[in-house]
């Protein structure tokens, strides 16, 4: 329980850097495989080892000892804890790579701006199942060129085209609205030079005179749509 709330205390708090106002959600939060953490533990055996040996045995030089064991503990402790904040986030916006014990580091980058993808995985990797990912774009000067020791790669590799994907296809579908938007006004009502006042007036006049004769419904030029005060849009007669 110690140990996981002090991982807590020094936790990179990924959250805290979202721009949450806008809608941006966490998608992937990518730590760290296992694996870097066997250097840290091997240093952590053998200083408990000679710990043994000098509690256990009568042996000289024990000061040198006990200050090798004082500077495995903090090395490992130290890459612990390096290990532990180095987290690479994707998120629907942006991906974010955040790392440093003492002094943070936070790269950040659009994810439209992630165009090339190489996923490499080793023959150790394969069978531990971790990889590491080089990015081939703008990104690169920003702290995204290499991503090692990412876990389950293959699911995180979709996990991130997918997201491109999507931010794509999104781009697109604005781009399509913004070019087929003919509203000066911005709101979404009616032609150029109208505003609302002027749609609605435009609209109900035809309503206040005697039916059939004041809309002329085979005309050519009579307009296809109509403001539908229930809906507050512009539908197709």
């Amino acid at each position: 329980m110690a140990g996981i709330g002090l991982f807590r205390i020094f936790d990179p708090k990924v959250r805290r850097h979202l721009i949450s106002d806008e809608g941006e959600v966490v998608i992937d939060e990518v730590r760290q495989h296992w694996v870097v953490y066997s250097v840290p533990m091997l240093e952590v055996v053998l200083a408990a080892a000679l710990l043994l040996t000098m509690a256990t045995t009568a042996i000289g030089g024990q000061p040198v000892l006990l200050a090798i064991v004082l500077v495995l503990l903090t090395h490992a402790f130290w890459q612990f804890l390096t290990h532990h904040r180095d987290r690479f986030v994707v998120t629907n916006m942006r991906v974010m790579r955040i790392r440093g014990v003492f002094s943070q580091t936070v790269a950040t980058t659009p994810i439209a701006r992630v165009l090339d993808i190489t996923l490499q995985k080793p023959i150790i990797g394969r069978m531990l199942g971790y990889g590491h990912f080089v990015f081939e774009s703008a990104a690169q000067d920003q702290g995204f060129r290499e991503i090692k020791w990412v876990s389950r790669p293959d699911d995180r590799d979709l996990t991130i085209q997918r997201v491109i994907q999507r931010t794509g296809l999104r781009a697109s579908a604005s781009v399509d609205v913004l070019q087929g938007d003919e509203d000066s006004d911005d709101d979404g009502t009616g032609p150029i030079g109208m505003d609302s006042a002027q749609e609605v007036t435009t609209t109900s006049a035809p309503a206040a005179t005697t039916a059939p004769q004041a809309r002329p419904s085979s005309s050519p030029s009579a307009t296809k749509s109509i403001f539908n005060s229930e809906r507050g849009n512009w539908t197709d007669d």
